[in-house]
């Protein structure tokens, strides 16, 4: 234990986020950087408990007391081996990932819990800085070929694990750029693409190949795919969105949240000079709560909207643990992210325990207004509560509302047999995350269905032990202890 008195003498700190007025004219990450000396600081809160709650509630298992009191004795280089040693792309999810970690902390029973995350990702970046996060090509080759499916962080984890593992990979990704949704779903203001480039500098010098604008199952069909490869790891993630079936919905103004924000993205690499789906100067309706939602508000704000209201159908979260999610279980909580602190420096509205019941358009057929009702629920079945219908201004829309498993496109359908799908339509799979089909491995969020990117990091490196396995007989490569009981998240 690093500062036996850590944890009485320094609260919790985080760093501060840039004034609203300045970060919403530009697209760069909204928080200012963090002296190490505050670092420091928050490393020292660290108990070093005899029975780590963190490791339980990170899928990957990450060392966390380990790297804290590595920080704290500012041995930069040994807490970057450490963190490593379990996550592949910390700069990911020290930017991204909710923290199930903190949510499981000791110190959170009674106290604000240890700044887990940030710790994570300042060791990250200051590693980046020094030169430190170097390729590791394997020593040996095995002469085995494996195909990777999607170039999100399921797949990237599982193609890092496997080329290092000595085995010719291939990732296959049918967007212009790799990444999946950490480049094109995620906002430049939550994490800058050159996070991922440079990761992807380190994949290629060791020597992953990777392969854009192919659609596979189209381009290049499972047969020849399973023809080509001796294993495939399928990690496609759950991309088929979940929509909202009332009343004019088809008219022009209404999109997913993924139609809009790709193409924001799109513009920040400079593939486009302004996007063909902008909010600038409409009033946009955000339906949906989550981190998702989040991402609409800060994109459509940035955009120079008009107004911005955000629905959620559920009611207002706690601010405080709700008794029904006890320490150490992830707890459903309000969160003020910075796109919602920009919502209402600029006027805007989150509006909870409402349901849309229609769009209304013009005769042009543009959307022009959202009818929306109060309700009651969960516990009641979200019922509308009479005499609090009423209309709002809607010139653009995002749908917002979550991901309802994988695509079954023509990849999974030449696949798809007895057995393939579990009971909630994700690709089924055993303990070695192989699916019902000979050599066909599947990770993230295609066989987990909508979760973490933590989750998805997690699974990609268990899979690859499974392939290594299965190609070889045997297997170096380590094999997360994924918790039994999936946190609330």
């Amino acid at each position: 234990m690093a500062d036996p008195k850590g944890f009485l003498t320094h609260d919790r700190e985080l760093p501060a986020r840039r004034p609203v007025d300045v970060r919403i004219g530009d697209w760069r990450e909204v928080y200012h950087d963090f002296s190490a000396e505050k670092l420091t600081k928050q490393a020292a809160r660290c108990m070093d408990c005899g029975i780590p709650f963190c490791h339980n509630g990170c899928p990957l298992g990450n060392l966390i007391p380990e790297w804290n009191d590595l920080v704290y004795r500012t041995d930069w280089r040994e807490a970057i081996e450490r963190l490593h040693a379990t996550n592949n792309f910390p700069e990911f999810t020290g930017r991204l990932c909710p923290a199930p970690c903190e949510a499981a902390c000791v110190l959170g029973i009674n106290s604000d819990p240890v700044a887990i995350k940030q710790v994570e990702v300042e060791i990250i970046d200051r590693a980046f800085d020094e030169g430190w996060v170097t390729p590791q090509p394997a020593a040996v080759r095995t002469g085995k070929r494996v195909a990777v499916v999607g170039s999100g962080p399921a797949g990237l984890a599982a193609a890092q694990q496997l080329t290092r593992a000595g085995h010719d990979v291939v990732v296959f990704e049918r967007a212009d750029r790799i990444g999946g949704l950490l480049r094109y779903g995620i906002p430049e203001f939550k994490m800058e693409k050159r996070h991922i480039e440079r990761r992807l500098e380190q994949m290629r010098a060791e020597g992953t190949e990777f392969r854009t604008g192919v659609n596979v199952g189209v381009d290049i069909t499972a047969a020849e795919l399973r023809a080509e490869f001796d294993a495939v790891v399928l990690a496609g993630g759950a991309t088929q969105w979940r929509d909202l079936p009332v009343a004019g919905r088809e008219l022009k103004g209404v999109h997913q949240a993924m139609e809009y924000l790709p193409l924001a993205n799109k513009v920040q690499e400079g593939d486009l000079d302004s996007s063909p789906i902008s909010a600038e100067g409409k009033h946009v309706v955000v339906i949906g709560g989550g981190d998702t939602g989040a991402d609409c508000i800060g994109t459509a704000i940035r955009q120079g909207a008009a107004s911005v209201t955000q629905l959620e159908i559920m009611p207002m979260p706690s601010r405080t643990r709700p008794d029904g999610q006890p320490w150490p279980t992830y707890p459903t909580l309000f969160k003020m992210e910075s796109a919602h602190e920009e919502l209402a420096d600029r006027g805007g509205q989150r509006v909870y325990a409402a349901s849309t019941t229609a769009f209304v358009g013009d005769d042009e057929g543009n959307v022009r207004a959202l009818r929306l009702v109060d309700v009651e629920g969960p516990q009641k079945g979200f019922q509308p509560i009479p005499g609090t219908e009423r209309e709002i201004p809607a010139d653009l829309v995002t749908l917002s509302m979550g991901f309802v498993g994988p695509e079954k496109g023509a990849l999974l359908q030449d696949l798809a047999g007895d057995g393939f799908y579990d009971a909630r339509g994700n690709v089924a799979r055993d303990k070695a995350y192989m699916s019902k089909v000979d050599g066909v491995f599947v990770a993230g969020d295609m066989g987990r269905g909508q979760s973490l990117i933590v989750w998805a990091i997690a699974e990609g490196r268990a899979a690859a032990s499974g392939v290594d396995r299965f190609l070889t007989g045997d297997t170096a490569l380590p094999y997360p202890i994924l918790p039994t009981a999936r946190p609330l998240v």
